[in-house]
């Protein structure tokens, strides 16, 4: 039983400093940083490794958490954002460099496994990515952040740094854009 004084969650800021509360903190939002990396990469050593860096920068940034801006996994998904964008950067410079270091080697034939079976649990999502692709940058970041990652338009705001009412509007917009995007053309009658 949790003594009532203990909060629900660790203090964010305290995973740089404790493993007790990294751990804590790593085995509460692993599942949620996966779905986040798997929607959007389709290699599992690279699903692996990204990953990793997610939590890596999470420590390393924790001091930045701000509670009244929203839970630690809202938090969290900003952060995973930030690396996975940074990794496409380094993607679109430099592809050879990093498939050497990618970590193939790193993991064992079940993780593997695992990892891919992530992947095609998500190919879904993959597939709502190319509707999305008729919406600018800014409008799909929101939508992937409310409708596939699970925060809240206010937290959502929060990580785009926009304020909630403007998010509503683009998101109810985005959602009408992308919906006609998914839904089949009725065929002309033939006469």
């Amino acid at each position: 039983m949790r003594d009532m004084t203990t909060p629900a969650h660790p203090d964010v800021d305290s995973i740089a400093r404790d493993p007790d509360a990294f751990e804590v903190f790593y085995r509460e939002h692993l599942e949620t940083v996966q779905r986040f990396v798997t929607r959007r990469v389709a290699d599992p050593h690279l699903a692996a490794d990204l990953t990793a860096e997610v939590f890596l920068a999470a420590v390393d940034s924790a001091s930045s958490y701000r509670p009244d801006r929203g839970a630690p996994a809202a938090w969290l998904v900003g952060v995973a954002r930030h690396v996975l964008a940074t990794e496409f950067r380094r993607q679109s410079r430099d592809r050879a460099v990093v498939r050497r270091i990618s970590g193939r080697r790193l993991l064992d034939a079940d993780s593997l496994a695992r990892i891919e079976e992530r992947i095609d649990a998500e190919r879904e999502a993959r597939t709502l990515y190319a509707a999305l692709a008729c919406l600018s940058p800014r409008d799909r970041a929101l939508m992937e952040l409310v409708a596939l990652d699970g925060l809240t338009v206010i937290e959502a705001a929060a990580v785009l740094g926009v304020t909630p009412g403007a998010a509503r509007v683009r998101l109810h917009r985005s959602r009408a854009r992308v919906q006609s995007q998914l839904t089949p053309r009725p065929q002309e009658v033939l006469s």
